[in-house]
Parts: C-alpha cells; sequence; structure tokens
C-alpha cells in the first residue's frame, strides 16, 4: 500500500510546526525555511547540533551499509520488524490518518522500504540521520512521484517532529534518546528497539580482537515515559563470500574504529567467513 507524506516536522531552531511551501520548502511561522535537496530530502540539523563538521557515518560506510543489506543478509530482521509494525497498525482505530512511524537512525533507508512494501496498511514514515550522505543515499531510491518515506537530516537528541505525532518510532542499532522518544510518539505509541544481543557478529570479533570480553546480560531498566511490552531474540547463521563482503560489515560497524590495525588486517585476509546474527528486539509503550 502506497505510503503517505509525514508532515507534522518541527523547525530545529523553534520548534514550531513546520508547513510546506509550493512543495519545494519547510518554513515556520517565524519564517525559519529549509530547501528541499534536488535528491528529495531536508536538512534540518542547524549547525549547533553537530559535534563535527561531518556527522554520522561517510559516504564510503553508508555505500558498505547498502552494498551489504542488499545482498539480504539482514532480511529476516527486516521481515520481523514489518511483522510488529503492521501489528501496531493494524490496531489503529478506523479512520486514522494512517500509521505514522520514524526510524531514528534510519541509514540508508532499507528498513523503511521494506515496511512500505510488506505492510499492508497505510502508512506515514519519516527516516532521520545525522549522515547527510545515509539520507541523500536514501532519497535517490525514492521514486520522486511517490516517495516510501520523509527523508530529513537530523538528530535523535533534537528530533525535529512535533510533540505526540508518532504512533511509532523504530531505533536500530543506534542510539535512542528516550525523552526524545517519549516526546514525539503519542500516548499508548510503541518503540521498537533492535540491539545487538551476546553472539552478534562473534565470529569477525574473534578473529579482529585479541580477546573478547565476557559476555553480560544487561539489566532491562525501563526508560522513563514508557512501560515495558514484551522482546524476542533472532538469532541464524549468514555466511559472506568474498573479501568485499567481509569489508563491507565492518564498514558498517563500530568494530571499525575498535579493532587494531592488526585485527583489521586479519579481517581483510579472509575470502570466506561464516557468522552469526542475534539480535534483541524490545518493545517499549508511551505511558
Amino acid at each position: 500500500m502506497p505510503s503517505i507524506p509525514f508532515q507534522a516536522l518541527a523547525c530545529p531552531l523553534d520548534g514550531q510546526p513546520l508547513a510546506l511551501v509550493e512543495n519545494n520548502t519547510w518554513c515556520c511561522a517565524a519564517g525559519h525555511s529549509f530547501d528541499i535537496a534536488r535528491q528529495g530530502y531536508v536538512n534540518l540539523l542547524p549547525v549547533q547540533h553537530k559535534r563535527s563538521q561531518d556527522p554520522g557515518d561517510s559516504k564510503a560506510m553508508v555505500a558498505a551499509r547498502q552494498r551489504f543489506l542488499q545482498a539480504g543478509h539482514y532480511q529476516p530482521l527486516a521481515e520481523a520488524i514489518s511483522r510488529y509494525v503492521a501489528t501496531w497498525a493494524a490496531r489503529q482505530p478506523s479512520g486514522a490518518e494512517g500509521f505514522s512511524c520514524l526510524d531514528a537512525g534510519c541509514g540508508e533507508g532499507y528498513y523503511l522500504r521494506r515496511l512500505a512494501r510488506s505492510v499492508p496498511h497505510e502508512l506515514a514514515l519519516i527516516g532521520l540521520d545525522i549522515s547527510k550522505w545515509a539520507i541523500m543515499a536514501a532519497a535517490k531510491q525514492d521514486d520522486k512521484q511517490a516517495p516510501v518515506s520523509r527523508w530529513v537530516v537530523g538528530s535523535n537528541a533534537h528530533l525535529p517532529v512535533q510533540p505526540a505525532a508518532l504512533d511509532g518510532v523504530l531505533c536500530m542499532f543506534g542510539f535512542p534518546v528516550y525523552d526524545e522518544f517519549a516526546r514525539v510518539l503519542k500516548s499508548g505509541g510503541v518503540l521498537l528497539q533492535v540491539e545487538a544481543g551476546a553472539q552478534h557478529l562473534r565470529e569477525l570479533r574473534e578473529v579482529i580482537y585479541p580477546q573478547l570480553k565476557p559476555e553480560r546480560s544487561p539489566a532491562l531498566e525501563v526508560p522513563e515515559g514508557f512501560a515495558y511490552i514484551d522482546e524476542e531474540t533472532l538469532s541464524y547463521p549468514i555466511r559472506l563470500e568474498g573479501q568485499q563482503a567481509i569489508a563491507d560489515l565492518l564498514a558498517m560497524t563500530p568494530h571499525l574504529y575498535r579493532a587494531s590495525a592488526e585485527g583489521r588486517a586479519r579481517a581483510a585476509e579472509l575470502d570466506q567467513l561464516a557468522m552469526t546474527v542475534d539480535v534483541r528486539l524490545v518493545q517499549w509503550a508511551r505511558r
């Protein structure tokens, strides 16, 4: 079912609602304006919210993630996320104007594109990432006549979204900012958080690190403003063939910077690698 455009954006400078003017500029009542780039995204990350000149994933990291995900290695995870969103959307009261959902740290839009294809309900999607390269890659893959999502450069710490505007938030391998998620979710809205499990990519980590630290199951703390719903673990094997696929996986994880030069060199020598994907999916409800 086609997505509908998400409209409830907020000015990153004063928090006021933004209105779309002539389909190419977002403006607030104070006169702040933000043009839509020719690729179809809008940059709502003011310079004062940046910690570096070019924050987030680099162009090369985004390209590596795009190749890896398009190869289907995380397709079971994408299917699980789509099932969650389909269940949430099915509970919408009749007459509701689409299920509005934010992917907070959307990267190049892999999961939102699969949501749009597989969820049999009307969706109003917004993909946000602090990396302009990620959002540019996401927007470039859209049909400009029927875009999958609203694509926004922005920060989870200062979401450019109006209060209580969202039915759902996805945070996958990202940086959750629970007070911001609580602010933008409607009462009863749902947050799905995807985190790496104890065995996630263990075989790669055994290659690049001299020794792995003992795994500890972190205590589940209920974020303020939320109530625990449930959780599940998704675990399955994958096999990477070729040095490029292994390099792409390493490039899209924090291990690229945590590993030593020697560890990265050991990974670069591999021609194939069998690994475990192990993730935990936790559902929270906005109280």
